[in-house]
């Protein structure tokens, strides 16, 4: 350790090892190599009073910033060699080195913080990601995204930290609004949550921000006032399913009574636009009648009118900064079918809707947590024609939504899709944060599953699953090393999939796990990175 001498809020050591990064204006980007970051890290947490991240360690501009955890409490620091350097909330002190002055700032890992942090390192922006092949890696805690980053260097094997191109662009913050409401974060939480995970990992190759199922204009505002880049229309709750089956008169009137000034069209120039005639989807064609088209439209076209309104309101707010835009239709009753399809890639297009993806609602079942539910050969074919339209009318990526752990269909996706993928996963990070509560606490664990299992019967209300208390793994029976492997469980895994707002909702709850984890992060971080390469290497 450096010997020095505190006094009036000054440190005196007779040398730093810190101090070539913020003399010399040629220093940029991390230390040269692994053993120099530890030894920096080590020499920033004697003086810091905190375990410092090596890989957080980053120079620009003369100053050196870096993260680090202080009995549990994660929080940045910035060096430099002047005192107009950044400021974080928090402290502020003077450290004599080598012969010259440098100011030392530390703060607490905040919204204030994360704001200053990204004005002086722009790779902790979010930025769109356009038709790269994208995965998003929904935080339910905040806590998740330095697991998340070790598995997207897994598969990419470790991207230069310089940046570059990486074989699966990360859609670190990820979060609904419907989300947002049960776990008490905000948009401007998801956002600095991932930052943090960023720069506590190094990661300085691009990532993303998917505010997720909108639904108004006011939800687009909330999200892109923080900085989200990318925006998921969800217009699914406006969707016709009744038009299936319901008489063609039925349909027209459905049809007849859309906002035809509001989509620039009338019911006939539709029909004869997509009608009767020979659609190309390259490796084959397809004929709509009229009444397809029609019953395409009494179905989607309510939908299609709030994406339209929503875009609208969107593209006004951005201006002429890029964004991502989905649209998403896959929480909805019926399969969409290859017409349904047609109709929305085509009418798009013809309105000048920018979508980068779209998620139908696919055949068979994606229920939350579990494998994929139906027929495979029955997907990849029912897949492979969403390939082609999203070819034909786009490019744009097929999005799964309600992806996580949905390994069986994995490997047709990444086949059928090449590169026009877009994986959407959530709370399987919640689930991986249970089991490393298994492993750090299993006292914790077993309360975590009485309550769920309490819950369960009122919050599955909410969501499509099928999982049965009665058919749920016995937890009181089994020793604690086995408790992590309840998670393993297609019941028990559900139960406490969709139970998770109820316990973050309960301040006791919430307080003992976001303990647990913080006790336990390299565990929770080391299984998040295995169960996330199981996701993406399909992909990769």
């Amino acid at each position: 350790m450096p010997a020095y001498k505190a006094h009036a809020g000054r440190a005196r050591m007779s040398s730093f090892p810190g101090t070539d990064y913020v003399t010399d204006p040629r220093r940029e980007g991390p230390p040269r190599s692994r053993a120099a970051a530890q030894q920096l890290a080590a020499a920033l947490g004697d003086q810091t009073d905190m375990a410092v991240y090596a890989e957080s360690l980053y120079a620009s501009c003369q100053r050196l910033f870096f993260m680090g955890n202080r009995r549990g409490v994660r929080m940045a620091g910035a060096l430099s060699a002047w005192d107009d350097g950044p400021r974080l909330e928090g402290e502020t002190r003077t450290i004599e080195a080598d012969g010259a002055r440098f100011h030392l700032c530390l703060g607490a890992a905040n919204g204030a913080n994360a704001r200053q942090l990204r004005y002086h390192l722009p790779f902790l922006r979010p930025v769109p990601c356009g038709l790269a092949k994208a995965a998003g890696t929904g935080d339910r805690l905040g806590l998740a995204t330095p697991g998340h980053v070790d598995a997207f260097r897994a598969v990419g094997r470790a991207a230069p930290p310089s940046g570059g191109r990486v074989p699966i662009f990360p859609m670190l913050a990820q979060q609904s609004i419907r989300e947002n409401e049960r776990t008490g974060r905000s948009p401007a939480e998801v956002i600095d949550d991932a930052a943090w995970g960023a720069f506590q990992t190094g990661w300085t190759a691009g990532y993303g921000a998917d505010a997720d199922h909108l639904k108004t204009p006011a939800d687009i505002d909330a999200c892109q006032s923080v900085g989200f880049t990318f925006f998921t229309i969800d217009p699914g709750d406006r969707v016709d399913d009744d038009a299936i089956a319901a008489p063609m008169a039925q349909v027209e009137a459905k049809a007849a009574a859309l906002d035809w000034p509001l989509l620039d069209s009338e019911p006939a120039d539709l029909v004869s636009r997509l009608a009767n005639r020979p659609i190309d989807l390259g490796s084959f064609a397809v004929t709509l009648s009229r009444g397809e088209t029609l019953r395409a439209a009494a179905k989607y076209g309510p939908a299609l009118q709030h994406t339209v309104r929503m875009a609208r309101h969107l593209a006004m707010l951005h201006g002429r900064q890029p964004y991502d835009l989905e649209m998403s239709v896959d929480e909805t009753a019926t399969v969409t079918t290859l017409s349904e399809h047609i109709y929305l890639a085509h009418e798009l297009q013809r309105l000048q809707i920018p979508v980068v993806s779209l998620a139908p609602r696919y055949t068979g079942t994606f229920e939350k947590g579990v494998d994929f539910i139906g027929n495979l050969d029955e997907f990849a074919r029912s897949f492979g024609e969403h390939v082609a339209v999203a070819q034909a009318f786009g490019p744009y990526k097929l999005s799964l939504h309600s992806g996580s752990d949905k390994f069986s269909i994995y490997p047709i996706a990444a086949e059928l899709a090449g590169d026009l993928i877009h994986l959407k996963t959530a709370g399987t990070s919640y689930l991986e944060a249970l089991r490393a509560v298994g492993h750090v606490d299993p006292a914790l664990f077993r309360a975590l599953l009485d309550f769920a299992a309490a819950r369960y019967p009122e919050d599955r209300q909410a969501y499509h699953v099928s999982a049965q208390l009665e058919a749920m793994a016995p937890c009181a029976g089994a020793a604690d090393g086995d408790l992590p492997a309840l998670l393993d469980d297609f019941h028990t895994r559900q139960i406490l999939h969709v139970t998770f707002g109820s316990v973050l909702r309960d301040a006791d709850l919430r307080a003992r796990l976001m303990a647990c984890l913080a006790q336990g992060e390299e565990v929770y971080r080391d299984l998040l990175a295995a169960h996330f390469i199981r996701h993406l290497k399909p992909f990769a």
